[in-house]
């Protein structure tokens, strides 16, 4: 299968995140990922979406930007914001801790981790953060559209 790749861009609307969930989901069907692999990019996106509506525009709404990329059965997801940042990303890596002062729990970017083979976050305060994931999927198993 070629590449190929898609692009998103919507408002930081809580009800917009099952909406990116389910496009990048649709998306990466044509790969014929497993049902877990499928399962763990989905949730990893919608937690990407989930600390950019929450924690990038505490006070208003912003752009959110998703690309995803198929390369061979290589799958590359990034989401990006122009909030207000993250001033320690390895303090906010850790369990429990969030971002603008906010009371968070703080898991979605340890939950991304776990999905996820690969995460990296870039960010700087006031200019937004960029989350960038990978997961390599198994092999096509001849399904639908692999003919």
């Amino acid at each position: 299968m070629a590449d190929n790749t898609m692009y998103l861009e919507f408002p930081s609307k809580v009800e917009n995140v099952a909406f990116a969930r389910t496009a990048v989901a649709a998306f990466v069907s044509q790969l014929d990922p497993t049902m877990p692999e499928l399962a763990d990019i989905s949730t990893a996106v919608s937690e990407a979406v989930t600390n950019v509506v929450v924690h990038a525009y505490p006070d208003t709404e912003g752009p959110v930007a998703i690309t995803t990329k198929l390369m061979g059965q290589q799958v590359l997801v990034e989401v990006k914001d122009n909030g207000c940042g993250i001033e320690d990303v390895d303090s906010v890596r850790r369990f429990g801790t969030t971002t603008c002062s906010q009371e968070r729990m703080g898991i979605g970017l340890s939950l991304i981790e776990s999905c996820m083979d690969h995460i990296d976050v870039q960010s700087q305060v006031g200019q937004g953060t960029r989350i960038v994931m990978s997961k390599r999927l198994e092999q096509q198993r001849g399904g639908f559209g692999n003919d």
